[in-house]
């Protein structure tokens, strides 16, 4: 267990989350980059995993709505409290179908660590039942951005939401190792459905077909066991990739002009 992990049961609650919020785009860049991701404008942005908010709060910035799908009770409880008016917290899992589920943790966690998952791994040590939604069934519209982060379960997630992506062709920022789960599948899914990858391993976009993503991720692996305080400090080595945007259509992250590649039209 990390330092942090130790740590954060030790103080408020609201105040471990405000200050992930805080250092989180030094842990993750591509959150630092978000008017890439997500236009300005946009309609609908979801949150698949929405730990402690750090996602759901800076959409909220640039979406009309946001809706934040979080199993673990407390911390959809937590957001709901917290978050701005046009975020909707829905306490479930994101799953392919409705009904109940295992959401397995590690031992003495309550789900703060952020590795809680429907697919259990040697990490994990207990469970707890939760509800499970399908995208599709939230009754969402003009859906523009979905980030996806459930450790493992990704592609029962976009299962669930084959009727979103077919009608609004949302941007898709998806967390993918291959140390939890087999990425295949979901690159060959998302191919069926148009979409193309695109991963940020410095600072510019290269298309996934030409950065080797899981022979990066086991070379990189090491960097995994640091926790979020380590990687987030200056000089903190090489970079672990482990999320993916993908666009559809031929899109891309930037076009020649410098500004999104937005989508010509609903359907």
């Amino acid at each position: 267990m990390t330092l942090a992990a130790h740590i954060a049961p030790l103080l408020p609650t609201r105040l471990v989350a405000a200050v992930a919020r805080a250092v989180y785009p030094r842990f993750e860049p591509e959150l630092a980059r978000l008017a890439e991701l997500c236009p300005a404008g946009c309609g609908t942005a979801v949150d698949v995993g929405g730990w402690y908010g750090p996602w759901t709060r800076r959409l909220s910035r640039r979406a009309r709505r946001v809706v934040t799908v979080e199993p673990v009770p407390h911390l959809a409880r937590l957001l709901a409290a917290t978050a701005p008016p046009n975020v909707r917290v829905v306490q479930a899992a994101a799953a392919e179908r409705p009904g109940t589920a295992r959401l397995w943790l590690p031992p003495h966690d309550a789900g703060d660590r952020g590795v809680s998952s429907l697919v259990r791994r040697s990490i994990h040590a207990t469970a707890l039942h939760v509800g499970c939604v399908t995208l599709d069934e939230l009754g969402l519209k003009e859906v523009d951005f979905i980030k996806v982060d459930v450790d493992g379960s990704e592609l029962a997630v976009l299962r669930g939401a084959t009727g979103t992506l077919a009608r609004d062709r949302p941007a898709l920022f998806i967390e993918l190792e291959s140390r939890i789960q087999p990425i295949a599948p979901v690159l060959t899914y998302l191919s069926l459905l148009g979409y193309d990858g695109w991963v940020l391993p410095s600072r510019d976009w290269v298309p996934l077909s030409s950065f080797p993503l899981e022979a990066h991720q086991a070379e990189a692996a090491h960097v995994v066991t640091r926790g979020l305080l380590r990687r987030v400090l200056p000089f903190r080595g090489p970079r672990y990739v482990n999320s993916v945007l993908f666009l559809p259509d031929g899109r891309r992250p930037i076009d020649d002009h410098g500004t999104h590649a937005l989508r010509k039209a609903r359907r």
